[in-house]
């Protein structure tokens, strides 16, 4: 019997964090877990992420590195007919595969994301929340650390990811919209890692993160793009 859902955690150097990540994924997916098949794909050539998986369902496998590649990877191996991308440092709300299920069930809705949410406690961090979320449901385009879902006829037939250096879950995302697909957003929020904002400052990251997607949508190209983010 083929799986409901397939989860994709692409990942690189994610060895201290991916047994915990797989842990709150089948706890949010605790009464699921029968129609739901996990792949982490590696894009480390030496593997150490995939080496450092404590759990034997979990399908593992390695890929060039690259986001939009190692999804696109993902979605290969995949058997489900919708298609979870999940950043290995994301944590699901509860239920939150039973819900993806229940709003893909309108034959309308191709893809869709989860408003956001920061693993941090400072009153900054709600701010960047709020508007993240507005805008995302403004423009109708989820970035990924929302965990973007995907039927999987729609997303082989828009080609997949595109294999770019940045903005690859903007970009597919954009494609969708412009075909007309609806797109569906889950009010129950992702928790995603602050550890970006601890790490470069909490100002600058989110400014340079505006930045990077203003000069995406006025057609600087993501290789150039990628430079400016490091």
């Amino acid at each position: 019997m083929n799986p409901l859902i397939s989860v994709i955690i692409p990942v690189y150097g994610e060895a201290d964090r991916i047994n915990r990540t797989i842990g709150d994924l089948k706890s949010s997916a605790s009464q699921m877990l029968w129609a739901t098949q996990i792949i982490v794909v590696d894009g480390d050539p030496e593997k150490r992420t995939l080496q450092a998986i404590n759990d034997p369902n979990v399908i593992k496998t390695a890929s060039p590195a690259g986001r939009g590649v190692q999804m696109n990877h993902g979605a290969r191996t995949a058997t489900a007919d919708l298609l979870l991308f999940l950043h290995a440092d994301t944590v699901l709300p509860a239920n939150a595969l039973k819900t993806i299920l229940h709003a893909c069930r309108d034959k309308e809705v191709a893809a869709g994301a989860f408003d956001l949410a920061i693993g941090a406690k400072q009153l900054g961090f709600r701010i960047i929340e709020k508007v993240a979320t507005l805008r995302s449901r403004i423009t109708r385009i989820p970035f990924g650390d929302q965990a973007i879902f995907i039927k999987s006829k729609c997303f082989w037939d828009l080609g997949g990811y595109k294999p770019i250096a940045l903005m690859e879950d903007v970009e597919i995302m954009l494609r969708l919209r412009k075909k007309g697909y609806k797109i569906h957003f889950i009010s129950d929020p992702v928790v995603t890692s602050a550890r970006r904002w601890k790490k470069e400052g909490m100002i600058y990251t989110t400014l340079r993160n505006w930045m990077l997607q203003l000069l995406f949508y006025i057609g600087v190209s993501p290789e150039t793009l990628k430079s400016y983010y490091h």
